[in-house]
């Protein structure tokens, strides 16, 4: 990454930092940039868009080079990023398209498949859940629960949680007295209610949401080359070490698969990684989401 003073941005509106990093991004991932893909991307005019790539190459001279004959900006033989691209934004502006989606539905920038989504909320229900985890208000809600069926609740909704498969709202749920998960596809009616919440119903009482547990993964111990699944996983030290909240953990290691046995019996192709301390799982609610998870005293009876 290229190691550019404050100075250079100091003078910058966010608008003119946002077109650079664009710049910044088409040359990194497709290798040349054109007035036409800033004009497209941000509305500006062809003289604003000449002078952004103008003021990039002040910037950063030996990331770009201009190409004559083609009339297009080039990556230069040494270029270094001038910003950071994090992993999964990039990822996504890949295959979904770059930008916040208010002139339609956006394309991917190059061809890309990702698995299709078959849970998706409402927006009509999630925009008041997100309106109540901001303002910090309690929503009534109609809900129904596998166990349970249908029933009129109200909660105080905390953070949302995507666990890969589907979404949740985390919230307190005054009707048990307890905080729990709210599968947000099963919500229906939400009304935001004009009151403050109590004391309880905050999310600093919520153990399993404080709590932060340290996981360590590891190659399942039955694969013939952890090297690897140590490459596949970007492993240092040859596992993984994350720090989680214990309200999300048997979520995470559901969708990755992990077999958390004690003696790592999982066997099915599925499962690559291994947790090493499957006791770091204690007092966890959702453990038993866990693939081969066994709760301490049930392990010592085998």
């Amino acid at each position: 990454m290229v190691n550019i003073s404050s100075q250079h941005f100091d003078d910058l509106t966010l608008a003119q930092r946002e077109r650079l990093a664009y710049i910044d991004f088409r040359l990194y991932f497709f290798g040349v940039i054109g007035r036409p893909d800033l004009i497209e991307r941000f509305g500006v005019a062809p003289a604003g868009a000449t002078r952004d790539i103008a003021l990039y190459r002040d910037i950063a001279p030996q990331n770009i080079t201009f190409d004559g004959s083609h009339k297009i900006y080039r990556i230069g033989l040494t270029y270094s990023p001038l910003f950071e691209h994090a992993s999964q934004r990039v990822l996504s502006a890949l295959a979904l398209g770059f930008g916040d989606g208010i002139n339609g539905a956006s394309q991917p920038m190059l061809p890309c498949e990702s698995p299709t989504v078959l849970s998706t909320p409402k927006m009509d229900v999630l925009a008041p859940i997100c309106r109540a985890i901001h303002t910090m208000k309690p929503v009534a809600i109609r809900y129904h629960s596998m166990s349970s069926g249908e029933s009129e609740r109200i909660i105080v909704p905390l953070a949302l949680v995507d666990t890969g498969l589907r979404w949740h709202v985390r919230a307190f749920d005054r009707k048990s007295g307890e905080f729990r998960d709210f599968v947000v596809t099963r919500i229906e009616s939400p009304n935001l209610l004009d009151e403050d919440i109590h004391s309880n119903e905050r999310s600093d009482n919520d153990i399993q949401w404080t709590r932060i547990v340290e996981l360590s993964l590891v190659p399942h111990p039955r694969l013939p080359r952890p090297e690897i699944i140590k490459m596949d996983y970007g492993m240092i030290d040859g596992s993984i070490r994350m720090r989680v909240r214990a309200a999300v953990a048997g979520y995470m290691l559901r969708r990755w698969s992990v077999d958390c046995s004690p003696d790592f019996r999982l066997k099915d192709e599925q499962y690559r990684l291994w947790l090493k301390d499957p006791l770091a799982l204690y007092g966890i609610e959702n453990a038993n989401l866990a693939p081969g998870y066994q709760a301490p005293n049930s392990s010592q009876k085998r």
